[in-house]
């Protein structure tokens, strides 16, 4: 893609006004005016040092935020019992929780979500890999509810940010985000040592958005490594956050637990991981308190 260079000035001399026509106004205050404007300037850098500019904390009452995204939550693939019991054993952990559903889960939902403050999401979404002219490419598309339009953030599409997907044969095309829209412009924000779990087909097929979750500043991405049929997650994932949450074991424990008790994904044989590696031996408590030790210190 060309781009186009920044347009020289045109040739000529500028006019420059004479110093006598230009004396500034300042050297006429008077000393009162100048204690004013000094104290003003004072004012603003407390301002600024106290209140930093931004968004407000995420929960006045101190508590963590934990985000719960059903993009399923639509007329056919409810499931009121699944987030009942989850958000439950998140509220019974410590968390305020957030739910967001149905036609909430647009491009722009996902715009915002880093500056939301969360420290904990769980992705109830439809996502797979990219596939272009009968190749699979080392690409995962995460899904809005949001309906494919070709002319709509057509800057974010030309640079792959944006993609669309199908739920399957005969449903239509929605937008998804890809890692290129986590990690740039697309997301501002950052992901405080949030932990990511991600209940979607092929999640950690390839790693792209694990990655682009980590580059954001999340601790920990949690997914499938293939295709889920939609009962199975729905009863696994329930068990994941029993583990974290409840007994407070190491994501690596956590994990393993989860597939030797509740298995496979029966119909694809897909396999619970997490990324990066280095983070196994960490319990959800020990990745909370990072983010709190750290604000303890400035």
């Amino acid at each position: 893609m060309t781009r186009s260079g920044a347009k020289k000035p045109a040739s000529g001399r500028q006019t420059v006004g004479k110093r006598d026509e230009a004396r500034p106004l300042f050297r006429r205050l008077p000393w009162f005016a100048w204690l004013l404007i000094g104290l003003a300037i004072a004012g603003v850098v407390v301002a600024v040092r106290v209140y930093p500019i931004g968004p407000p904390p995420p929960d006045s009452s101190g508590k963590p935020r934990a985000a719960i995204v059903d993009q399923l939550h639509t007329s056919a693939l409810p499931n009121e019992a699944f987030v009942a019991n989850v958000t439950r054993e998140l509220e019974e952990y410590g968390f305020e929780v957030d739910l967001y559903q149905g036609d909430e889960i647009t491009v722009d939902f996902y715009r915002d979500l880093a500056k939301r403050g969360h420290r904990l999401i769980l992705f109830r979404v439809h996502s797979g890999l990219v596939i272009e002219n009968g190749e699979v490419l080392p690409r995962t598309l995460l899904f809005t509810n949001e309906e494919y339009s070709a002319t709509k953030y057509a800057w974010e599409q030309t640079f792959d940010r944006l993609g669309k997907g199908s739920a399957g044969e005969g449903e239509p095309m929605m937008f998804g985000i890809t890692a290129d829209f986590i990690t740039s412009r697309s997301m501002p924000g950052e992901f405080d040592d949030t932990v990511i779990i991600m209940m979607g087909c092929s999640a950690l097929y390839y790693t792209d958005l694990a990655e682009a979750f980590v580059d954001r500043g999340a601790s920990v991405y949690l997914g499938w490594h293939g295709s889920v049929v939609l009962n199975y997650v729905d009863e696994a994932t329930p068990y994941l956050i029993e583990q974290l949450c409840s007994l407070n074991v190491t994501i690596k424990e956590a994990v393993d637990s989860t597939m030797e008790v509740v298995g496979l994904d029966p119909s694809f044989r897909a396999e619970l991981r997490y990324h990066p590696p280095e983070q196994g031996d960490k319990t959800l408590q020990e990745l909370l308190q990072t983010v709190y030790d750290g604000e303890a210190e400035s």
